[in-house]
């Protein structure tokens, strides 16, 4: 039977294994697809409409908001981001399910949207706070004073734990992912996600009645 593609949003502070986690899911499942964002900013070299971002208008994004196109969007160093609805909805519709690399701010907007009824929403904490500074000095992206900032907002990440599906301390990364393979496996099967299960038991209450 058909079911519904689910919604799948991961968030933590920077440092505590998001975009690995995110990545080996692809891995598992090569069925999994991110959403790509739709953004207001100029591309940069390289980059492809429709691959990397969706690039528009100001104008065109904010009447996209104001329709409730957009499932989550942001105000960042004055150019506009956010995750249309249209693409999102034609995945969970044929099946397909789609990964939200997004903060505590998105999160909260997409699990308030008109598709909150296919949200899995993930949260993904540090062991500690000296083992997240390890991890973000030892990545060797970032020079001191990003690493401080990072730092400084992990807490405000952190703190909205509590708004999530399920949260879980990523203190081994093997056995997260395969914790994360498990919940995902799982909510593949709810109710609300096989929408041909009414057709299935209204068949077999006609096959009792007719035995």
């Amino acid at each position: 039977m058909k079911r519904r593609g689910l919604l799948i949003i991961l968030s933590s502070p920077s440092g505590a294994g998001k975009s690995t986690l995110a990545g080996r899911l692809r891995a598992w499942d090569d069925s999994l697809r991110f959403s790509v964002s739709a953004t207001t900013r100029e591309p940069r070299e390289g980059e492809v409409d429709g691959k990397d971002y969706f690039f528009v208008t100001t104008e065109d994004f904010q009447a996209q908001v104001g329709a409730g196109d957009m499932l989550e969007h942001a105000r960042v160093f004055g150019n506009y981001y956010g995750s249309p609805r249209t693409p999102v909805q034609a995945a969970i519709d044929e099946g397909r399910d789609v990964l939200f690399d997004i903060d505590w701010q998105g999160a909260q907007q997409i699990s308030k949207s008109a598709l909150r009824d296919h949200v899995l929403s993930i949260f993904i904490l540090p062991p500690s706070i000296p083992e997240l500074h390890r991890r973000l000095v030892s990545r060797g992206q970032d020079d001191v004073e990003t690493i401080e900032r990072r730092m400084q907002k992990s807490w405000d990440e952190i703190s909205h734990w509590d708004g999530y599906d399920y949260v879980m301390v990523n203190d081994n990364l093997d056995e997260t992912e395969e914790r994360l393979k498990t919940i995902i496996s799982a909510e593949r099967l709810r109710a609300s996600q096989q929408p041909a299960l009414m057709t299935h038991v209204r068949m077999l209450q006609t096959q009792f009645e007719e035995r």
